[in-house]
């Protein structure tokens, strides 16, 4: 009985070749200042009394308008100057203009894999719509903000360097504050605003975070999820285009980081102390997403400080590294259903290289590994396909028999399987068994950073890319010729060969066409896992000829 193969073929095509799909703005002020005079004091606020808000929430706004507001912005006479930030993990460029992050380079990541490659820009916009990081509070607007870095640059004492910047204007001071760390992709950024002028002043608080997609290679590990992503009430939500592009999409809640997310990379920004309670999105050009955190409203009396604190992360999604950031940040790495499976099975690969220096190896152990867990039962279902295939003259004698009375037939088929003691279905269970494990691999191999440009052996460079040996001219559709793929479409050809069925001659036929359709289907796939599903198809031969030769004996 072979129709559970084919029905297993369809099921992991379909789930292969769809994916798996995930399910998400006005930007700017989002109050302005008050005026009303109140004799001044120095005091530090980390939560205005309800009393306050209240009053706050009495007084007469006016709104500012935006050339206003500019005009009143303090700016020196002089061009901004760029502040550079080097640690040994990235290069990071800081401009006055705005005190935003306008370019933050990885070292130990590249682009691409080729060996001229620059290192990988986390920065994707070009500023026209904004850069990661512009703050924003009451009528201070980001783009008319300059912040001075008193012309110094970042200077590290042991392995912590700050950067202080100051911006002045509409009656605020507003100090940005970064603490940067050499050995770490984790920094952090304190806001503290001060009320300088004689009135009182309301506003509320708005970090902004503007990017496009990152870089995507020709594989499968593209239709991985790419966009907006945010934790909050306990919940990763992985936000959908549907949900912004429309309109500005506005959530509320406990945040513990909102950011921008690639298949290996991430941009998050990590709220402190209740600096955030929401998060607003909406889209800018063809595929860019501004996101802005939202504090509660602030009433400042003159002289009152207010302080707000975040933690920034932008660096790869490597999982002991995001666990160490805190936040539950290491939830940026979703398995989804599989995480239970998925996450030892990292670890494993992990554990290998640290021991072959070869991630290609660590995958052939893992599968070794996981065929020798699923041997005993796999062993069971072939034998009880086996046995099936003995039986099979006979299910056509009784076929033929009880044609024209089917629940006679029935009757006899199972009477057949009592007699000789066959499970028509022992031969599934082993294979259902193996599906889940088979995914959870699957993205593992497909969301691991580790695999990015990792090599294996020969022509194979990057385990994260198609695999293909250059022969000096383009072959349509391939360009080189994808090696392991065909021979991973050749053993699972000789694996249906040897494999008993009991099937009729033209599902036989079918099941024959399946090794071909596999092979066009993981022609893009990543090397990884076309070399996973390799070294599987050779260890089935290989039990399944043992198999042989036992009947054989």
């Amino acid at each position: 009985m072979d129709i559970y193969r084919t029905f297993l073929a369809i099921i992991i095509s379909f789930l292969i070749l769809i994916g798996y799909q995930y399910f998400f703005v006005g930007f700017g002020p989002v109050e302005v200042p008050v005026e009303d005079g109140v004799a001044q004091t120095e005091t530090v606020v980390t939560d205005p009394p309800v009393q306050e808000k209240v009053e706050a929430a009495e007084i007469t706004v006016a709104p500012v308008a935006q050339s206003e507001t500019e005009k009143n912005m303090v700016r020196p006479d002089r061009e901004a100057r760029t502040v550079v930030v080097e640690t040994d993990l990235y290069t990071a460029s800081l401009s006055e203009d705005g005190g935003s992050i306008q370019s933050f380079v990885l070292k130990d990541y590249k682009e691409t894999s080729d060996a001229d490659s620059p290192g990988m820009q986390m920065v994707k916009v070009d500023g026209k719509d904004g850069f990661p990081l512009e703050f924003s509070w009451g009528s201070v607007v980001p783009n008319a903000t300059f912040y001075d870095a008193g012309g110094r640059d970042v200077t590290f004492q042991g392995n912590s360097g700050t950067l202080t910047m100051t911006g002045v204007g509409n009656g605020l001071k507003i100090e940005r504050n970064y603490t940067f760390s050499k050995d770490s992709y984790l920094m952090e950024l304190n806001i503290k605003v001060k009320n300088v002028s004689e009135g009182v002043l309301q506003g509320a608080a708005a970090l902004q975070q503007s990017n496009l997609p990152f870089s995507a290679s020709k594989t499968i590990s593209s239709r991985i999820f790419i966009g907006p992503a945010y934790y909050l009430d306990d919940s990763l939500t992985e936000v959908g285009s549907d949900d912004y592009e429309k309109g500005p999409s506005t959530v509320t809640g406990q945040m513990d980081w909102a950011g921008y997310e690639g298949t290996y990379f991430i941009c998050a920004v990590l709220p402190q102390n209740g600096s955030s309670t929401s998060l607003t999105m909406a889209s800018f050009g063809e595929k860019g997403v501004k996101m802005q955190m939202n504090s509660t409203l602030d009433t400042l009396q003159p002289g009152e400080v207010k302080v707000y604190s975040y933690k920034l992360f932008f660096g790869p999604k490597k999982l002991d590294i995001l666990k160490a950031s805190g936040s539950n940040l290491n939830k940026a790495v979703n398995f989804g259903w599989f995480d239970v499976i998925a996450q030892p099975t990292l670890v494993m690969l992990n554990f290998f290289h640290g021991i072959f220096k070869n991630y290609g190896i660590a995958i052939i152990l893992v599968t070794i590994l996981f065929k020798a867990v699923f041997w005993p039962i796999t062993q069971k279902g072939l034998k009880s396909m086996k046995n099936m295939q003995k039986l099979q003259p006979k299910m056509v004698k009784l076929k033929a028999k009880y044609k024209d009375d089917p629940a006679k037939m029935n009757q006899e088929v199972m009477n057949l399987y009592k007699t000789y003691k066959v499970n028509p279905l022992g031969g599934c269970l082993p294979m259902v068994l193996q599906i889940p494990v088979f995914f959870a691999l699957y993205k593992v191999l497909l969301m691991c950073i580790e695999l990015r440009h990792a090599p294996f052996m020969l022509w194979i460079t990057d385990l994260s890319a198609p695999d293909r040996l250059s022969i000096g001219f383009d072959i349509p559709y391939v360009g080189g010729i994808p090696v392991l793929t065909l021979l991973m479409g050749g053993s699972m050809w000789l694996q249906q060969k040897m494999t008993p069925t009991t099937a009729d001659p033209t599902q036989a036929k079918i099941m024959m066409f399946l090794p071909v359709l596999f092979t066009f289907m993981f022609v893009n796939f990543a090397s990884g896992l076309v070399l996973y599903w390799f070294v599987n198809n050779l260890l089935a031969i290989f039990q399944q000829q043992m198999i042989n030769r036992q009947k054989k004996a």
